[in-house]
This record gives structure tokens, C-alpha cells and sequence, in this order.
């Protein structure tokens, strides 16, 4: 939840909760399909995380709920989990079959896991690399945050041209109109932040240069533009006491021109890749209908492993899930017809996307299934049948992200679920105790997750920011889901920048792109957080450019990458549990929190230099020898 809010991604927990399952069962002498139901608990835990950050902030940054607060939120937001998160395991249950034991369906990450636990006498080395840099990844950033070094650096006072002297002629004769142009405009250094370098290390150099060209774009290229042109007839707006405030005509020409421009390129980018998967998404229809059709045999004739929820115990669970939708979706509206549409909606396209999940982590793994892309086509078809119906202002907004918030928290469980299946049949687990564990495990999380996400918010406007969408928090997909449902709904769009966005959007398809959206998050998250991310992107470069040049074969470079994927997520696991601590620790009495008063960005970047230092040197270190057979890889 955590990095979802901060960078707009997040990473899957599969591998860690494997590691942490190994550990924690090892002390009660536990079996490999006790480890497996474990890890199963454990990291259902970032799916129904994953569809929280991308769609409940919106209510807050839409409007459409008053405040996060208790009050406000907690029931209504642990209502639309548990609704989202139950329906997604009653809906991938009933194509389970299947598609774990469809050949063509490879299972990246699932056959990683089974592979983890499999070599298990390998689990307490990997549980030393996560947690000694939990450790490490914690303390660097509540060294920060208690101002032992700068934590970020503004790099303001760069001309664009040469204030009250640049002008533009527009036409080739002397008399021709001129305007006056310049400025001064501003970026920021990298954050010093082991969670974001962490991000950078695990997804790689080429997609966290994606996601920083998008930065690039916005702040060398836009926001120096439009300063260049509306400079001098801003300046008057920006000047207080003779001094005009340049790094805030900056920030606000990217929040309120820039964003809504990147907003029309994610909408792109999520079309995009729904028309990229169009194969995938019809085989996955297809087998869901074909496992409806071809019915549940009866339990005595099936063996252990075989044996699962029956499909009329699941469809049946569904009519009631589908009625609780009802009531719920007609306490946002107060009105049955609107309610009945929602759920509907839901109904369909929710079992639609939830299938489609599925495949798709198949196929890439739950790390890249594209939740946002999927659920933005359901707020889309959410809000014009609002329109229709002639609900209009908040509370269409409401039940549009209602809808929207329920289809994604489905459609990310059940993504995870079927990986859990496939990990659980390769390892000859029962899917019958898969299944009680995830209904188990996702009411759980449901109940507790809002409480971080409070934490997050209201510890960040403690410290002076304005919680989710500031800059702290930008929340990018939920900042898209709130854009959009407010534009379509409530008419307040700003469709000529929309637009502009889209055609950016389109033109980076014809540029051949390996993915607008993630460049177009890019434009949206602050400069400083993607530029950290690319920082820990040629991190990895530098990292598996020496362990090739010290000859290492195909089974030392596997645990080097192991070891390198545990290291970063044990910062990324450090700096998120701190993070909460931190926000928990604005609300004791002033005075009690340290602050040592430095503001020296030199030292964080020594801070930067040393976290890059351990990055490279400790999976280097454990490259073992030779000899040794090559480990189960870490997929991510």
C-alpha cells in the first residue's frame, strides 16, 4: 500500500511471503504444503492491498467521501474489500480447473514459489537478506525523516530565456506581434529513498527508464515550455514581497497542465494493453464458460488434490454476494434502479476481469497484470450508464468508484488466487484448504487495511500535505480513477489537456513503446520519485555488469539475482513498515520526536552511494561457487 500510494506500483509479494513462511514454519518443524498455505495467506495480503490504493483514495481526491476518517470511511471502504475481495475467490473457483492445469499456461511466478519451497534448506539465507535489510531500509529513512540528512533537493533558479528581455516575433516583419517570454524553472534531485532505489533494482534498468523518460518529458521538456511562454504574464500571480515564487509556478504548471495530460496518455496506455491481450482475454472467457459447462464431478470420485468448492456452493455464495452489492451500492445512490444496474455491472464484467486476471498471471505473473488498465474499462462503462440514468455529482461519482473499486480488489485477488492454485498443485496440495485460507485471509486483511491507508493519509497532513493526490501521496491510479469519473459524471474534465494526453498516448503506440502507460505514470509522479527509481535501475545495470564480467555461470549469476531481488525487497519492506511508524509518530506531543536539524543533501547522497554499495556488493558476495546447482530464480 505503501509504495502504491507513493510511486504508483507495486511489487508482488509471492517471493517474500514464501521466504517468510519457510522461516516462520521452520521453529513448528512444518511441512512444505503448511509453508505453501502460509505463504498463500500471506500474500493475498498485497492483492486486496493493491486493488485498495488503486481506487479508494479517489473518493477522498473526487470528493465524492468528506475525509478519510473513520467516520467516513472505514465501513464503507471495508465494505467494497470484502464484497471485491470474496467475490474475486467465488469467481476464479469456478475456472480453477481449468486453467492451472492448462499446459499452455506457464506459471511464471507460481513455479518460482514451488521451487522456493522445495529448497527450503535454503530459507534461512534468504531470510537473513530480507530481514537485515529491513533493518537497514528502515533506519536510513527514519534517519531522514528525523533531518540527519536531506531527504530530497530542489534544483530551482534554471533560466528559460532571459526574463523582461526575451520576446517572440510571430511573423517576419518588424512590425509584427511579439510577446514577451521567460523565466526560471526548477527539478528535483533524486529522493534518498531505499524503497524507490529498491523499485528501480527489481524491475529493471529498461522499465524504470520508461517510467523517468515520462519525468523527462514532463519537467525538461513541458513544464520548461510553458514557463518560457506564460512566465512573464504569471510572474504577478507568483510574487509576494517583491519575490516571485518560480518553483511554485513550476509545480503548479505540471499539477494542473502537465497531469491532466498524462491522465489522456494512462487512458490511452490502459486501452493499449487491453488490445495488446485481446487473445489472452478471449481464451480466458472462453475456458471460463467451458468449466461452467462442463460441471463439478462428485467429491468421492475425485482424489485430494483435486478437490474444491463445488460450483453450485460458489453460485450460490455469488446470488449472495450479488444481493449485498445491492444494498450496498444502493446506500451510495438511494436508488434501486441504480443499485440494480451496479451490480449487475459488476456482476458481469467483475467475473469477465476476473477470469481475464487470471489468465493473464498465466502468462506475465501477478507483478505485471494490468489491475488499473482493467478496472479503468470498468469505470468507463460505469459512468456513461450513470449518465444515463441521470446521476449526476457526487453521488455518481460515488457509485461509479463504488463499482470500479469492487471489480479491481476482484480482479487483482483473483489474479493472485490462481497462481496460489497452480503453486498448490504443483506441489500437491488440496485447492478445497486453498480456498478456506483465502476467504480466511482476505476478510482479514479487509478488516485491518483501511487503518495503514488512514495512517498514510492523516500522518501526511500532519506533517503539512494534503494526504492522498499531494505530493507525498500522489496515488497516480487512483488520481486517474477520480479524473475520470468526475470528468464523464461530473462533467469537470478538462478534456482539451485530456485530449492532448490521449494523442501523446497514441503517437508512443506508433513510436512502438513498450508500455505509454507506465511512461505516462511518469509524467504524472513527481520527478524526484522516478528519477530515485531510475537511480535504482542502472544500480541493477552496474550490479549485473560485474557479476558477468567476473565469469560467473548460469547458477551464480541465478543466486546473485536472488540475492540482489531479497536485498531490494527487504529495503522496499524496511522503508514501508517505517513509513507507517513514522506517520503514527505525528501524533504524539511536540517535542518528542528527534530532529537534528540538518538539511545537508550532500550526506544523503553519500546515504544514496552507500545503499548502491550494499545493493551491488552483498549479491556479488553470495555467488557461491560454481559447483553448486542453480537455485529456483526470484521472478518478480
Amino acid at each position: 500500500a505503501y509504495l502504491g500510494l507513493r510511486a504508483g506500483i507495486t511489487i508482488a509479494a509471492t517471493y517474500p511471503a514464501a521466504v517468510i513462511g519457510m522461516a516462520a514454519l521452520r521453529l513448528f518443524r512444518g511441512s512444505v504444503l503448511e509453508e505453501n498455505i502460509c505463504r498463500t495467506a500471506g500474500s493475498i495480503g498485497e492483492s486486496v492491498a493493491a486493488g485498495a490504493i488503486f481506487t479508494l483514495p479517489a473518493f477522498v481526491i473526487a470528493r465524492a467521501w468528506p475525509s478519510f476518517g473513520f467516520e467516513d470511511a472505514y465501513w464503507k471502504s471495508t465494505a467494497l474489500m470484502l464484497v471485491g475481495s470474496i467475490i474475486g475467490v467465488l469467481f476464479v473457483s469456478l475456472v480453477r480447473r481449468g486453467m492451472v492445469e492448462d499446459p499452455e499456461l506457464p506459471f511464471p511466478e507460481s513455479v518460482a514459489a514451488s521451487e522456493i519451497h522445495k529448497a527450503g534448506q535454503r530459507g534461512a539465507q534468504a531470510v537473513k537478506f530480507l530481514f537485515y535489510n529491513i533493518l537497514i531500509g528502515g533506519t536510513v529513512y527514519l534517519l531522514g525523516k528525523f533531518q540527519a540528512f536531506a531527504l530530497d533537493h530542489q534544483i530551482s533558479g534554471i533560466s528559460i530565456g532571459t526574463l523582461g528581455q526575451s520576446k517572440i516575433r510571430l511573423g517576419g516583419a518588424a512590425d509584427s506581434p511579439s510577446h514577451a517570454v521567460g523565466g526560471f524553472t526548477s527539478f528535483s534531485a533524486p529522493e534518498v529513498s531505499p524503497a524507490y532505489l529498491g523499485v528501480g533494482y527489481i524491475i529493471g534498468p529498461k522499465l524504470a527508464a520508461l517510467q523517468f523518460s515520462g519525468s523527462v518529458m514532463a519537467w525538461a521538456m513541458m513544464v520548461p515550455l510553458l514557463i518560457y511562454f506564460l512566465g512573464p504574464s504569471l510572474a504577478p500571480s507568483f510574487t509576494a514581497n517583491g519575490v516571485t515564487d518560480w518553483d511554485g509556478m513550476a509545480a503548479s504548471l505540471w499539477k494542473f497542465i502537465v497531469r491532466p495530460i498524462a491522465v489522456g496518455g494512462m487512458m490511452v496506455g490502459a486501452a493499449y494493453t487491453l488490445f495488446r491481450m485481446r487473445k489472452s482475454l478471449a481464451t480466458g472467457l472462453g475456458r471460463a464458460f467451458a468449466e461452467l459447462r462442463s460441471g463439478t464431478p462428485a467429491p468421492e470420485t475425485l482424489s485430494r488434490m483435486e478437490r474444491y468448492m463445488s460450483s453450485k456452493i460458489v453460485l450460490s455464495l455469488i446470488g449472495v454476494m450479488f444481493f449485498l452489492m445491492i444494498g450496498l451500492y444502493y446506500y451510495f445512490s438511494q436508488s434501486i434502479t441504480a443499485a440494480v444496474v451496479a451490480a449487475s455491472v459488476m456482476i458481469v464484467i467483475g467475473f469477465f476481469f476476473a477470469t481475464v486476471s487470471g489468465s493473464l498471471v498465466g502468462v506475465i505473473g501477478s507483478s505485471n497484470n494490468p489491475i488499473s488498465g482493467l478496472t479503468l474499462s470498468t469505470l468507463l462503462i460505469a459512468a456513461l450508464l450513470m449518465v444515463a440514468l441521470g446521476f449526476t455529482g457526487a453521488t455518481g461519482v460515488a457509485v461509479v468508484l463504488g463499482v470500479a473499486a469492487v471489480v479491481c480488489v476482484s480482479s487483482a485477488v483473483a489474479g493472485e488466487l490462481l497462481q496460489d492454485f497452480k503453486v498448490g498443485y504443483i506441489l500437491g496440495g488440496t485447492p478445497r484448504t486453498i480456498q478456506i485460507v483465502e476467504l480466511i485471509a482476505v476478510v482479514v486483511a479487509c478488516l485491518v487495511m483501511y487503518f495503514p491507508l488512514w495512517l498514510l493519509n492523516e500522518g501526511d497532513i500532519k506533517q503539512g500535505g494534503t494526504g492522498f493526490g499531494g505530493a507525498a501521496l500522489p496515488a497516480p491510479q487512483a488520481g486517474l480513477m477520480a479524473m475520470m469519473s468526475e470528468g464523464i459524471v461530473g462533467g469537470e474534465m478538462a478534456w482539451p489537456l485530456v485530449v492532448t494526453g490521449m494523442f501523446l498516448g497514441i503517437v508512443m503506440i506508433m513510436l512502438q513503446v513498450k508500455s505509454p502507460m507506465l511512461f505516462s505514470v511518469g509524467m504524472y509522479l513527481p520527478f524526484g520519485t522516478t528519477f530515485a527509481i531510475f537511480t535504482g535501475g542502472m544500480i541493477r545495470v552496474l550490479a549485473d555488469f560485474l557479476a558477468k564480467r567476473r565469469g560467473y555461470n548460469e547458477a551464480q549469476l541465478a543466486r546473485v539475482e536472488n540475492a540482489g531481488v531479497l536485498t531490494a525487497s527487504g529495503l522496499i519492506a524496511g522503508e514501508a513498515l517505517v513509513g507507517l511508524i513514522w506517520s503514527g509518530m505525528q501524533f504524539l506531543p511536540a517535542g518528542m520526536i528527534p530532529n537534528f536539524g540538518n538539511h545537508s543533501y550532500a550526506i544523503g547522497m553519500v546515504v544514496i552511494g552507500g545503499l548502491a554499495l550494499l545493493m551491488i556488493r552483498l549479491p556479488l558476495s553470495n555467488a557461491g561457487s560454481p559447483d553448486e546447482p542453480a537455485p529456483p530464480a526470484a521472478i518478480m
